[in-house]
């Protein structure tokens, strides 16, 4: 029996999909294997993704290798989520120029782009449904980020292999793609299971004229998926945030961690969701015009935490309990739903392999010892 939700392409038809997208008129951009990793290219033709590659990471470590097989997407992830698509890592907002009458400003709002992005994972678009909440939402709707969104075709692949530092089963963020995508693969052997998740990925899918999935080709892409999700050997325990993780404002832990961190900002500029950002002015040799750039920033840099003068994180131990808070349990409260989608790239990314999963359980084991601050508030007489 067929399923006419599901559509089967032969692995080897796969270009077809690529020219179908083009004749629509997208850049069609994919992951490939450039300087040791994978990162997000326009591409021309099947021949230019990661065939045959596969990606092995764990804390501090990331290495591709090349097994020779026809696999097309082997590789999990790199260092890029979807995040540099929408929020631009650096962009101008504003032309600013001086006048007789004092001066205009001009909104630099980017031309929308259509491009499509195939090989994105479950977890890139759960990471991607959060920046949508934090630009698209509510009363300011940031038009920059909704100029390049509106152009964005995602074409997802479900995960059937998981890393030595995925997570994203405990945070149920995959390794299926549940929403949020145009078209979602599978890859199972030498075919491509295809499902479309909006009307935009319908039309392309229609387009193609392919045949509907068979029931036993559904059934194994879905025990490779729910094999992928057993296989993952961290997780990430939710039970009792926000409040078990704002009680452990104390703990040792932090001073434990903040000994390792380096406050490079790796961990924020590979995670799909931190968004922290500052601003530049750049004015011209003539005094008469400036530019008004948002860039990407980080909460662990020293320049982030000046409010009015001072300082309101001046430790590294500062700025990192305010970022893993703020990102398991603040960001519920403000947002609904977890900061993490446990893609697992702020362990592999950071240069001394400070796990996540690893600090959260730590910090959630009540602990016996004073803290740091705690032994000389106390040395002081507090």
């Amino acid at each position: 029996m067929a399923d006419n939700n599901h559509r089967v392409l032969p692995a080897a038809q796969l270009q077809r999909l690529l020219d179908a997208l083009r004749v629509k008129g997208y850049r069609i951009v994919a992951p490939t294997p450039r300087d040791g990793s994978v990162v997000w290219e326009t591409i021309q033709s099947v021949s230019d993704l990661p065939i045959g590659w596969r990606d092995h990471q764990a804390p501090a470590r990331y290495r591709l290798e090349q097994t020779g097989s026809h696999e097309v997407f082997g590789v999990v992830h790199g260092p890029q989520s979807l995040k540099p698509f929408v929020f631009a890592p650096r962009e101008p907002l504003l032309q600013i120029e001086r006048s007789q009458d004092g001066f205009a400003s001009r909104p630099t709002i980017p031309q929308p782009e259509k491009v499509a992005v195939i090989g994105a994972r479950a977890c890139d678009l759960a990471g991607l449904a959060i920046q949508d909440r934090i630009f698209l939402k509510d009363a300011y709707r940031d038009p920059y980020y909704a100029a390049r969104r509106e152009g964005l075709f995602v074409i997802a692949v479900n995960c059937t292999r998981a890393l030595a530092t995925c997570f994203c089963a405990s945070m149920e963020t995959g390794p299926r793609a549940k929403s949020g995508f145009d078209l979602a693969l599978t890859e199972v052997d030498d075919q491509f299971l295809i499902e479309a998740g909006s009307i935009a990925g319908l039309e392309v899918l229609s387009g193609l004229s392919l045949s509907p999935a068979s029931e036993p080709l559904i059934a194994e892409a879905a025990t490779r998926i729910d094999a992928c999700a057993k296989s993952q050997v961290r997780r990430l325990d939710q039970v009792g945030l926000p409040s078990t993780l704002y009680d452990a404002h104390e703990h040792p832990r932090w001073d434990t961690v903040a000994g390792r961190c380096l406050a490079c900002t790796n961990c924020t500029m590979v995670c799909p969701t931190c968004f922290c950002h500052a601003i530049e002015e750049t004015p011209d040799l003539s005094h008469q015009q400036t530019t008004h750039i948002r860039v990407w920033d980080s909460c662990f840099t020293q320049e982030h935490g000046y409010i009015h003068g001072k300082n309101i994180r001046p430790t590294i131990k500062d700025r990192y309990r305010m970022w893993l808070t703020h990102k398991l349990a603040s960001w519920m409260d403000q947002f609904g739903t977890s900061g993490c989608v446990g893609c697992g790239r702020c362990i592999t990314w950071c240069p001394v392999g400070i796990d996540l999963t690893e600090e959260l359980s730590a910090l959630l084991t009540p602990s016996t010892q004073p803290s740091a601050t705690s032994r000389q508030h106390e040395s002081a007489g507090g």
